[in-house]
């Protein structure tokens, strides 16, 4: 399925080169980190559809500000508790 999306010219002409592909690549970017963030996807579909490695996806996730490794509260605060023992008992 292809499906298109009409951006407006004004949004490449707020940029000071526009390029539609950097645009077209961007809002792919966030359309993927948001489907991969809400557990939609997987890392390596995204990447996938990206074209570039998982890594590289996970990369560009970060330099997004996507939450590349995101643990429930729960399992974060008992990686806190396991960590203060092991600080303990070091």
């Amino acid at each position: 399925m292809k499906i298109e999306v009409i951006v407006p010219d004004e949004l490449l002409t707020t940029r000071p080169e526009p390029k539609p592909e950097d645009l077209r690549r961007q809002i792919l970017l966030l359309t993927l980190g948001s489907l991969y963030q809400s557990g939609d996807i997987s890392g390596g579909l995204a990447a996938q559809v990206m074209g570039c490695s998982r890594w590289q996806f996970y990369q560009l996730l970060s330099d997004s500000g996507f939450a590349v490794i995101d643990y429930p509260e729960e399992e974060l605060e008992r990686e806190g508790e396991v960590s203060a023992v092991w600080y303990e008992q070091g």
